[in-house]
């Protein structure tokens, strides 16, 4: 369960990323509110996850996934260049977030 809260937070921090172009610099107050919420309901749902999942695992993974999927969205919706830099950079960060899975000693 505690997985579903860490999966729906990252959802929830890929929405409100994905708005944040879209607030103008917080000019704008719909969009702006819409970042507010989703930031405020991701970092809620962080807190559920980490009741039973390792903090550092948690946030790998949250920052982690979140981190190449803003990048892929960047790249298919937001016109955004998807270079080789960028490629092995988000390898590198997938590979550091299975390192951690890997040598975590399990739930408290």
């Amino acid at each position: 369960m505690h997985y579903l809260f860490l999966f729906i937070a990252i959802a929830a921090e890929l929405l409100a990323t994905a708005l944040m172009k879209s607030t103008h610099g917080f000019t704008r107050l719909w969009p702006t509110l819409a970042v507010l919420a989703g930031y405020g309901a991701s970092f809620i749902l962080l807190a559920q996850a980490v009741k039973s999942i390792e903090v550092g695992v948690a946030y790998a993974i949250w920052s982690g996934v979140g981190t190449a999927a803003i990048v892929a969205i960047g790249a298919v919706f937001l016109g955004e260049p998807l270079t080789t830099v960028k490629v092995a950079g988000i390898a590198l960060i997938i590979g550091g977030v299975v390192m951690l899975n890997l040598n975590t000693s399990g739930a408290h």
